[in-house]
């Protein structure tokens, strides 16, 4: 008979796996997009943007779009396999880069995952709701790091056809390091005698919306961020099940509440 009993604590862990799973299958998340273009000195290629999941975030970042914030603007740095960033400097005609005005900072949405291929938004490190103008292409699935990391980093978007192909051909640019934040920019065909120049910077020359209906990609469906680690449950024995049982009740509670927050 021994052999035979199910204690409660692998009770308890075989329904929290069982309700995780079925709280993602239910709860995957339709995307609405507003679609934009990013139009670059390697190529444009487009973005849907999540309206909905990410209202203050893309209304954050089309803030600066219509500004013209965004025009000539630079890729700052690249990170090969990891990520590429964007948003935070531009090009006016000579070297050095300037900085673009912030304006206040956006609230965390964390509610996608930082997959291959989605826009985050770049924030101070021990700081979730310091993002700004900065923003980072996802070179490869950062989930179990970004998804985590400082509340998570807030996907916005995903990049669309072979969009991709041109990110990565960015990101295969040889970097070099001009100190401080421009210590992993790319430049192609640079000769280190000289300034750095328009013809060597990867320049974005202008982001401009395409189609701003909110339900423009009303079939495009993304995965969940998948949210702090969960701390193993207690081994089984002595009184442990009171508390197994109350750890599977506070898992069930902070799923309950991830339904609520992306409706």
């Amino acid at each position: 008979m021994n052999s035979l009993r199910i204690t409660a604590q692998k009770l308890a862990n075989l329904a929290s796996k069982l309700c995780f799973g079925l709280l993602l299958a239910g709860f995957s998340i339709h995307s609405h997009a507003t679609i934009v273009q990013f139009e670059t000195n390697l190529g444009n290629f487009e973005v849907n943007l999540y309206d909905e999941g990410t209202p203050e975030t893309v209304a954050n970042f089309l803030a600066y779009v219509n500004a013209g914030s965004y025009d000539n603007s630079v890729i700052h740095r690249s990170v090969p396999g990891f990520i590429l960033q964007g948003g935070g400097f531009k090009y006016d005609t000579e070297w050095p880069v300037v900085a673009i005005e912030s304006n206040d900072a956006v609230v965390n949405e964390p509610v996608y995952s930082n997959i291959r291929g989605t826009i985050a938004m770049a924030k101070l490190a021990s700081d979730p709701n310091s993002a700004t103008n900065q923003w980072f292409f996802n070179l490869a699935d950062n989930s179990l790091n970004l998804d985590r990391q400082n509340s998570g980093f807030t996907v916005f978007g995903t990049v669309t056809g072979d969009g991709m192909n041109i990110i990565d051909s960015m990101a295969g640019i040889e970097r070099y390091n001009f100190g401080s934040v421009l210590n992993e920019i790319p430049l192609q065909n640079y000769d280190t005698a000289n300034t750095p120049d328009d013809t060597n910077l990867l320049i974005i020359t202008s982001i401009q919306i395409i189609d701003a209906d909110v339900a423009s990609a009303s079939g495009l469906t993304k995965p969940l961020n998948i949210g702090p680690a969960v701390t193993p449950l207690p081994s089984d024995g002595g009184s442990s099940g009171g508390g197994g049982s109350a750890n599977w009740f506070l898992l069930l509670l902070v799923l309950i509440a991830g339904k609520r927050r992306i409706r």
